[in-house]
């Protein structure tokens, strides 16, 4: 059956289904339910995320996109409408064709830590070499699929994982369903077959003061396309003095400290405007704080990513001013510190991970304390009114991303780290057999 067709009630039980129409568009000419007559040119890994795939991670899409050692096959439970994947190879998980049943399939994995049967005998047909989950949560999620499948697996940490307290997590803060995941994760950290990605220092070292051992956690930056984030627009010192942000408008990005330091910034730069990118729960009382001080801010909700790119062409300078939240959440890296740099835009931060390694302060921008409202509002200053420093840290901050975070760089040494990883298996397990 082609795989850009609508679900079919009568497949079978443990077919990987497509998205419906509409929704995807799969590779021409894929298939679901073939077997594969051959191996492929290419080990495969299978990247697992529950959700297929949200708007805010377009890095995952671009990370399997960039594979060119590997084959890469996206596999998640459902859909969420958000990002077009097209032109990835992707399956939808389903252990019936009846919902019921397959939710009651995906409650027993995790209840007996046993993979639904007909979905693992799917997959198998992929001829997987290695399971590659995203984010703590769906690494003990597809713990069970890997043990079925017999493939070691690694785990990319992002940040909420590894950063929220033990104790907001067997609270039930996360809700109850989540209560065991401190004790799920770092028992799949005592598994042989198991090793982590951080993808900053600032996540490993919160890693290993979570608990997983150090030895199992490599630093891999994910990185970005330089083909697509490249300098456009009016010269860095010819724009207006906008300063954007992007994020979600929740307590760790830190809108509120930024919206303070602009009431600041206005009395040496009359013209400067922000641009909020991005929604939350903290978007009425972010809009109400605007209009309280006189900050000429323009909210425009969440955005694709052709609404940023443009923003990003008229920005003078972007903004993290990411803080740790109550419950321990804080910024892993912040992805959109590349994007910016890579166009050429400037960025202040205080980002953990992305200050540290993700800008060269005093050169690509600025980093500050987290909650630092006088240095950021200095910082700000200092771009918007100093057309010779914003245009060399214009400059400069295209050429760091290039040197150091170039997509298809940062993902070649990830594969390389897949080739290691399934080397040390195979070691492993032939020393087991003798």
């Amino acid at each position: 059956m082609p795989s850009n067709q609508a679900f079919d009630p009568s497949l079978r039980a443990g077919a990987l289904l497509p998205f419906p129409q509409g929704s995807l568009r799969l590779r021409r000419g894929s298939t679901i339910d073939a077997p594969r007559s051959q191996p492929p040119a290419r080990p495969t890994v299978l990247v697992y995320r529950h959700g297929l795939l949200p708007i805010s991670e377009t890095f995952i899409k671009e990370q399997v996109g960039a594979y060119r050692c590997w084959r890469g096959v996206l596999i998640g439970r459902r859909s969420t409408g958000g990002l077009d994947l097209g032109d990835l190879d992707v399956r939808l998980l389903r252990a019936s064709r009846w919902p019921i049943v397959d939710r009651l399939w995906w409650r027993a994995m995790r209840l007996t830590e046993w993979a639904p049967t007909p979905i693992a005998n799917r997959l198998r047909d992929e001829a997987p070499s290695l399971l590659h989950a995203h984010f703590g949560l769906d690494g003990v999620e597809a713990w069970p699929l890997a043990r079925a499948l017999d493939l070691p697996m690694v785990v990319t940490l992002h940040g909420y994982d590894i950063n929220i307290t033990r104790e907001f997590w067997e609270g039930g803060g996360w809700g109850r369903r989540f209560r065991d995941y401190p004790r799920r994760l770092l028992a799949l950290a005592a598994a042989p077959r198991v090793r982590f990605v951080a993808v900053s220092q600032a996540i490993r070292r919160g890693a290993i003061a979570f608990g997983v051992p150090a030895e199992k956690i490599d630093v891999r930056h994910i990185g970005v396309d330089i083909r697509r984030f490249a300098p456009t627009g009016r010269p860095i010192a010819q724009r207006g003095r906008n300063v954007l942000f992007v994020g979600r408008l929740v307590e760790k990005k830190g809108c509120a400290h930024l919206v303070r330091a602009m009431a600041a910034v206005k009395f040496r730069a009359p013209a400067a405007r922000l641009t909020i990118i991005g929604d939350g729960d903290e978007r009425a009382s972010l809009q109400q704080l605007a209009a309280n001080l006189g900050v000429q801010a323009a909210f425009l909700g969440a955005q694709p990513a052709a609404t940023v790119a443009r923003e990003l062409e008229q920005a003078r300078v972007l903004c993290l001013p990411s803080v740790a939240a109550a419950n321990g959440d804080a910024e892993g890296f912040g992805q959109v510190l590349l994007e910016a740099q890579a166009c050429g835009v400037p960025v202040v931060t205080s980002a953990r991970g992305g200050a540290e390694e993700g800008i060269c302060d005093g050169v690509t921008g600025f980093a500050f304390a987290e909650g630092d409202e006088f240095a950021l509002a200095d910082r700000l200053t200092r771009i918007l009114i100093d057309d010779d420093l914003a245009t060399t840290m214009s400059c400069e901050a295209a050429h760091f991303v290039s040197r150091h975070f170039d997509l298809d760089r940062c993902t070649a040494a990830l594969e390389m780290l897949y080739y290691d990883i399934i080397n040390t298996d195979w070691t492993r397990s032939r020393r087991a057999a003798h």
